[in-house]
């Protein structure tokens, strides 16, 4: 397993990025952080899908307000100076912004000899991202997952579910059980918005799991919740992704 820290040149500056490679080459996959950025918790989830034999790309979605950080995920919204900044920093990248950058993450793949489909997944605000990234590069990625994110259906201009006649992406949300950021009236708009627009999806409940359940330096962790998803996450992209390995 090999880690290279890299930097992508974008529009609005230079992204730093994690590169992950396993043994062998691969498809590629972007994942798309949470609030609290690039950090050792996301270095090791990125290692287990290469592990899978993908190359994953972890750019900081953040870049604009970089340096920043770190953050304790725990509990950086329960403190109050932090948790003004972290909104500050996610109302300050916006949905366009990052599906603009996403244009620069799939040439850095394929700089790395990445040049056939690609996967995307996203935890809490990259949730939203991976699914409007799918959306705006369908030639390219072919398969977008979704774990605990937030405002999947709201009333935003942005909102992912309005991207859904665009997607030809494979589409898998996995919901927290309860989750005050996708209520059931989202998750509904949701569901209806990609049937409407005749998407392949799977939209299913962690009954028991809150927000941030999968990743490993949260609060809101749950050991047998994130295993549950790395096997629904694992068998995704090994059937959306396999002819390409």
């Amino acid at each position: 397993m090999s880690k290279r820290e890299i930097e992508i040149r974008t529009d609005d500056g230079v992204a730093k990025a994690g590169l992950f490679r396993g043994a062998g080459g691969g498809s590629g996959v972007i994942l798309y952080m949470d609030a609290f950025g690039p950090r050792p918790a996301l270095d090791g989830m990125a290692e287990q899908l290469a592990g899978e034999g993908y190359i994953v790309l972890v750019p900081d979605l953040f870049y604009r307000n970089a340096p920043y950080g770190p953050f304790d995920a725990k509990t950086a919204f329960s403190d109050e100076t932090t948790k003004n900044q972290l909104m500050a920093l996610i109302s300050g990248t916006s949905q366009e912004m990052t599906v603009r950058d996403t244009g620069a993450f799939l040439a850095a793949l394929e700089a790395e000899g990445i040049n056939g489909p690609v996967g995307a997944v996203g935890y809490c605000m990259g949730g939203g991202r991976a699914i409007n990234a799918a959306a705006a590069y369908p030639d390219r990625i072919v398969a977008t997952a979704s774990f605990h994110g937030g405002n999947l259906a709201s009333d935003a201009p942005d909102s992912p579910h309005r991207s859904a006649a665009k997607l030809q992406a494979r589409v898998y949300i996995g919901v927290a059980g309860v989750d005050r950021s996708f209520p059931p009236e989202q998750s509904a708009k949701l569901a209806e918005a990609l049937r409407t627009a005749e998407v392949d999806h799977v939209i299913e409940n962690y009954v028991g799991m809150a927000h941030g359940w999968a990743v490993p330096d949260h609060g809101a962790y749950d050991g047998k919740g994130a295993e549950r998803h790395w096997k629904r996450l694992k068998t995704f992209f090994a059937e959306t992704l396999s002819d390409t390995l």
